[in-house]
């Protein structure tokens, strides 16, 4: 049986919590940087499950490892040991250049076991009452109560205060503001390396390596929350490699599992010690399914030759923007970003040109209300991005009439 858009718009509008405002457009069918709905029209997908989906749409090696593991072991509890587990997290720990991982089941639950780890380690090293966290205005660290409580943006707040105490929040690479709010309870410094929900923001270029000595003389934990950029997004393994600093403490997620649910803590020697038998777990993180397939597209992303193409494609996709603003210098004000997480900073309202976008073929997402982001596929061409920047033309025309 199949249902027209409209048919099963209705069921969901009947069925499903409304906890998300969603465009009316139901997608059935995924290839590459292409989506197709249920009437069969085609979409060139730069949100890609919000950077998530790494090698693009149905990839077939996905599919083809889903099926020979599920027939082999999908899911024994962390009771036991396994060996994808083991062997995927000896693969982070290498090329981060940390000592230990944990697997959870999605970059919020990555990030509250951050939290929990660089808390437990204060109290453990200095007692009670060392146990602030400072994290940075316009940031974003998941919906859970932890990580919203990180989050320093009020409209993720509102409704479900009062928030966890222990939280507070400085300018995004002000460093001046930063040592100011290093106070001696804090334990923790918790920062994406690039804002994603809050516009695709980069720091300065020496905020990290300033923020880490910092920590280092107070030894506060630099925790870095890279569920967006992380494994390939920027062009690097790791966004932290742009900024000449590594964290004591990195989160993963998103194109960890490319669309299947998983996420990861790692963490320097000294930390991890911290989350000893008892003190944190996960029913379902780290199972042999989830860990096949994470280890998978963890080995092809961390290919040299494929780091690279991202990288190139990054720089034709944001010289495509610059040129963009060139010609349309009353419409764009800036071009953001790196590798493939970019930014477009509008004059007017992003909304209308989004509908556009969509009507003309192309899913986008605003990561606020005058900011594009585009964040497709690591695998996405520069034909597909020369279609989008020609496209964004048109959109501009059309949003504005």
């Amino acid at each position: 049986m199949s249902f027209s858009s409209k048919e099963i718009i209705a069921l969901a509008d009947q069925y499903l919590l409304g906890n998300v405002s969603r465009v009316p457009l139901v997608l059935v069918k995924g290839q590459g940087s292409k989506v197709w709905d249920a009437e069969g029209r085609e979409y060139l997908d730069f949100i890609a499950g919000v950077a998530t989906c790494a090698f693009g749409h149905s990839p077939a090696f996905m599919a083809d490892i889903l099926a020979e593991q599920a027939r082999k072991l999908v899911h024994v509890s962390n009771i036991f040991y396994n060996e994808p587990q083991v062997l995927l997290a000896e693969r982070l720990v290498k090329a981060s250049g940390l000592s230990k991982a944990f697997f959870s089941n999605s970059g919020a639950e990555a990030n509250e076991a951050a939290l929990k780890m660089a808390r437990k380690y204060s109290h453990d090293r200095y007692g009670a009452g060392r146990h602030v966290i400072v994290s940075a205005l316009d940031s974003f660290h998941g919906r859970t109560m932890g990580a919203i409580s990180a989050t320093g943006q009020t409209r993720f707040h509102q409704g479900f205060e009062p928030m966890l105490p222990g939280f507070k929040f400085v300018r995004f690479g002000d460093v001046a503001a930063l040592k100011e709010a290093l106070t001696p309870d804090v334990c923790a410094v918790l920062l994406e390396p690039i804002q994603g929900e809050g516009g695709v923001n980069i720091p300065p270029a020496d905020y990290f390596s300033e923020t880490a000595k910092l920590c280092q003389s107070k030894d506060i934990l630099l925790i870095l929350d890279e569920v967006q950029t992380g494994l390939g997004r920027t062009g690097q393994d790791f966004a932290f490699r742009h900024f000449n600093v590594k964290p004591d403490i990195l989160t993963l997620g998103k194109a960890l599992g490319s669309g299947y649910p998983v996420g990861a803590t790692l963490s320097a020697a000294e930390p991890s010690k911290a989350l000893s038998p008892g003190t944190h777990s996960s029913t379902v993180g780290g199972a042999p399914l989830a860990m096949t397939i994470s280890l998978e597209l963890v080995n092809r992303i961390l290919e040299p030759s494929f780091l690279a193409e991202v990288a190139q494609k990054g720089v034709f996709f944001k010289k495509s923007l610059e040129d963009l603003k060139a010609a349309r210098p009353k419409d764009i004000l800036d071009v953001r970003g790196l590798g493939l997480i970019l930014g477009l900073s509008l004059n007017r309202p992003s909304g209308p040109v989004v509908a556009a976008l969509r009507d003309l073929g192309f899913l986008v997402n605003a990561a606020s209300p005058t900011i594009l982001r585009f964040v497709p596929p690591l695998t996405v061409t520069n034909d597909e991005i020369s279609q989008l920047t020609q496209g964004l033309l048109d959109a501009l025309d059309r949003s504005a009439a």
